[in-house]
């Protein structure tokens, strides 16, 4: 079996399609495939691993998603409520509504965005790489990025009222401040005591700890020969606060005992983070009649590719969902995600599998890299 997905892997490294990869995959009973081809850092000789740390980005996602389900098991926390309940600033959040010349027209929502929109994306808040409104708002009012680590990022616009549609973006930003109000902690510490701790992720933080710049792989990019070099990209390691929708470091080993307790109804190693109920809403369709979109085009291509999901996606809490089987791979209603430096991962109740692959470049998705993906996938629903 891992023969035939080494090679998958290997083949890809050697055609540049990405610079070096690792994945891991795992049933009910634990890993059945874990496998690394390629340097850790282009042109060094250190071998990358599943247990070398990345960037895991948007992956963060549907952990700080937990910690806010945590908080509404426990009654801390109501879905239902609006933002403004737990994040007063919130209130203050308007509608980008178009410009006159340069200058962005801004007006109140139409209803008040609720803590499930941020869950679901469908509160109307955006990110720049996929919305040129959003470029340019940040443009016109020299507010930096996200990745910036800066509180300013919690002044950016909607792009739509709330509940209109599924526009991805800095929600999960926002669901990480709900989830300080509702926990009475911060971000780090509510998943280090709710998820990371209790299931045994050591090598899962926000910052990178000082033994773990040796066993991190740089974020890669293609220079101007075609080869890969470190950009020298470095997430902001003294953030104004900690960002839900991207900040987190994990190693492959790490994070698929987070996939395996989703796997699990809520459970691994013993230890309960969610109930199989709460679990099971997060593979079920959240966003009714609304669509995630087949094809997102880009607004920023050095950080993305046009992203295509193709048709028949709905969103759960916190997770993409297949309406389908995809032939050959995971089944209907399987959750998964994604990080913007390439990581991937899913989690498929029905044939009892997770599975996750990891490099650390830009931009996002690029076809080679898509391809690679679904080799591994269909190579691993292949050897079971």
């Amino acid at each position: 079996m891992s023969s035939s997905i080494d090679k998958v892997l290997q083949d890809a490294v050697d055609a540049g399609a990405v610079p070096s990869v690792a994945a891991i995959a795992a049933d009910r009973n634990g890993v059945i495939y874990e496998g690394a081809a390629g340097p850790k850092a282009a042109g060094s000789d250190d071998p990358l691993t599943v247990d070398t740390h990345f960037r895991i980005m948007s992956m963060t996602k549907m952990v700080a998603t937990t910690a806010a389900l945590q908080q509404v098991e426990k009654g801390t926390l109501d879905l239902d409520a609006p933002i403004a309940d737990y994040c007063p600033e919130f209130a203050d959040v308007q509608v980008l509504d178009g410009w006159d010349g340069d200058t962005p027209r801004l007006r109140a929502p139409a209803s008040a965005a609720t803590v499930k929109q941020l869950v679901t994306h469908t509160s109307g808040l955006g990110y720049w790489f996929w919305s040129e409104d959003l470029v340019k708002w940040e443009a016109a009012t020299s507010t930096p990025n996200v990745l910036s680590g800066a509180n300013v990022v919690f002044t950016a616009p909607l792009l739509a009222d709330p509940g209109t549609a599924y526009i991805y973006g800095i929600n999960t930003d926002w669901l990480g401040k709900v989830v300080e109000a509702a926990s009475g902690t911060t971000l780090d510490v509510a998943i280090k005591d709710g998820i990371t701790g209790p299931l045994g992720m050591n090598e899962t933080a926000f910052a990178l700890n000082e033994g773990w710049k040796d066993s991190t792989t740089p974020v890669h990019v293609k220079g101007e020969d075609g080869k890969w070099i470190d950009s020298g990209i470095e997430l902001n390691q003294t953030p104004e606060y900690w960002a839900g929708g991207h900040g987190l470091y994990s190693t492959p080993r790490d994070y698929i005992k987070f996939q395996q307790a989703l796997l699990g109804g809520g459970e691994f190693g013993g230890v309960r983070i969610l109930q199989q109920a709460t679990v099971d809403q997060a593979f079920t369709n959240q966003i009714g009649d609304l669509d995630f979109p087949a094809a997102i085009p880009t607004a920023d291509p050095a950080s993305t590719y046009e992203f295509n999901a193709g048709p028949g996606y709905k969103w759960g809490l916190g997770l993409l969902l297949n309406t389908q089987d995809v032939p050959g791979m995971r089944r209907a209603y399987s959750g998964a995600w994604a990080g913007l430096c390439n990581t991937h991962f899913w989690v498929d109740p029905t044939t009892g599998i997770c599975g996750s692959i990891y490099s650390n470049f830009l931009p996002f998705v690029p076809p080679e890299a898509l391809q690679l993906y679904a080799d591994y996938e269909k190579a691993l629903y292949a050897s079971l």
